[in-house]
């Protein structure tokens, strides 16, 4: 897209409005994706009844998805050289597509479990490409600012999702679980069409095949033996274990791998190196404990303890999705004008804080009460991964940005996994043989406490974290970066 001068010039906000209709364009393709995955989980037992299987066969309706997406991010900088970002993000906002409409056409569970390894595959590809087109098209400039646009769907996905799902599930067909991504879809291919920088010619890149060889196997293996957890046994079942060790075999060797290789490599791993993206990086993964663990148990704690539908149990979350939005609002005003460190502890403490209630409560809990205390964690949920997201890209060269988009999403998903696959397990252990609605409490508060317990060493962490703002950091870091005139889309 051509860009006149006046249309450079920053707006009002200090953003280039160009930017801006960037980070638009692929948040509306993208929202489709972060939706999808929170509103398929709340209708497993719905599909199992009316495909008349197992719920241990409809599980793979989510462990394809993620297996598939497990192996998609790695090929994402790769295929970003080779194609272009515009190119590879409509690419693959087409294969979303296709896969929802198939699943949507779905007539039997072996079907449905297959056109979900398609739509993992384009989701897989979608979620790091959306951060990297943003981060590059900002260049450096209000990374803050971009990460707020970037987190907003990424926060209320878990909690808006159950309750369109549930709606769904109420009043409609479950095939509408997957035709409600079309509109999304069409409308993103659209946007990206009109708004998104042309790409240059298609180029020749050698694929790191030993890498692919190496990194994706592994992460399916640990991805899968996640996935498992919650069954009977959790973490001593041999499908746990056995999938889970050779993953992680796998993926130490294609670190060993890929080190001497630098930028060679299928993804840079050196970028690990520098200290703003490992330690958000690493903050990112804690986080699957105190925050996507806990949405994994709120809903059902609202289901067992509290008695609630699949609805109810929605309904009830959206005061903390209020609260997600809410921090964004008056984030976005002061992001790259505080250090992260203050905005992550604070947050993080917001979301041990407000999960405490929980860990305490019991069957006749005032319902207002645990209400008013999900907005006071929203709040904290809502502002705690943004600042990493910016402090991750501070000082990076504009052709890392890809690489740095990979190692970050992929640190974040296993983290998540691993978060809500140990929660499970508390959960299994603490409710095995509960007799009441009492006893199911008493096992809820422990699961609960362990996420506090999680929560607070990522508030311990985050004083690792700069107290300068973005904007001081990449101009300490100027001479790292790549000369302003690189191509947007590697």
């Amino acid at each position: 897209m051509t860009t006149t001068p006046a249309e450079a010039r920053p707006s009002r906000t200090g953003m280039d409005p160009e930017v801006t209709r960037t980070a638009w364009t692929v948040l509306v393709g993208g929202l489709a994706v972060l939706f999808d995955t929170t509103i398929v989980a709340v209708a497993i037992r719905t599909l199992a009844t009316d495909l008349h299987v197992g719920l241990t066969t409809i599980q793979w309706v989510s462990t394809a998805y993620l297996l598939a997406l497990g192996v998609a991010v790695p090929l994402v900088g790769w295929a970003q050289r080779v194609l272009g970002a515009k190119r590879l993000w409509m690419t693959a906002l087409a294969i979303f597509l296709l896969g929802s409409v198939l699943c949507s056409l779905a007539w039997s569970a072996a079907s449905l479990i297959a056109f979900r390894v398609v739509q993992g595959l384009g989701g897989g590809i979608l979620m790091p490409l959306m951060m990297t087109i943003i981060m590059q098209a900002a260049r450096g400039q209000n990374l803050g600012r971009m990460a707020v646009i970037i987190g907003l769907p990424v926060a209320l996905g878990p909690i808006i999702g159950p309750v369109i799902g549930g709606l769904i599930l109420q009043n409609l067909h479950w095939s509408w679980l997957f035709w409600v991504n079309v509109p999304f879809c069409v409308a993103g291919l659209v946007l990206a069409r009109r708004f998104l920088a042309p790409d240059g010619p298609v180029q020749r890149v050698r694929l790191d095949v030993v890498g692919l060889a190496l990194l994706a196997p592994g992460l399916v293996g640990v991805l899968y033996g996640l996935s498992n957890v919650s069954r009977d046994g959790g973490f001593t079942r041999t499908d746990v274990w056995a999938p889970a060790a050779a993953g992680l075999v796998l993926v130490a060797a294609f670190c060993l791998w890929a080190v001497p290789r630098g930028r060679a490599a299928l993804v840079n791993v050196r970028l690990l190196a520098h200290r703003p993206l490992a330690t958000s990086s690493v903050l990112m993964g804690l986080s699957g404990f105190g925050l996507f663990g806990a949405m994994f148990l709120l809903p059902l704690y609202f289901q067992g303890v509290r008695g609630h539908d699949v609805l109810g149990a929605g309904l009830l979350l959206v005061p903390q999705g209020v609260g997600a939005l809410a921090s964004r609002v008056a984030l976005g005003r002061v992001i790259d004008k505080v250090g992260p460190r203050w905005i992550t502890l604070t947050s993080f403490a917001m979301v041990a804080l407000a999960t405490v209630p929980f860990a305490l409560a019991g069957a006749a809990t005032s319902q207002a009460w645990l209400m008013v205390v999900l907005f006071f964690r929203g709040l904290g949920l809502g502002s705690a991964i943004i600042p990493l997201m910016a402090h991750a890209f501070a000082g990076l060269a504009h052709d890392d940005v890809p690489d740095a988009s990979i190692v970050s999403r992929l640190i974040q998903q296993l983290g998540g996994s691993f978060g809500t696959a140990v929660l499970a397990t508390v959960l299994a252990s603490a409710t095995a043989g509960a007799g009441t609605v009492a006893d199911m409490a008493d096992g809820f508060d422990q699961a609960f406490w362990v996420a506090v317990a999680f929560t607070m060493l990522a508030v311990a962490l985050s004083f690792l974290l700069p107290a300068e703002p973005p904007g001081r950091q990449q101009t300490a870091a100027q001479g790292a970066r790549a000369p302003e005139g690189a191509a947007a889309n590697g």
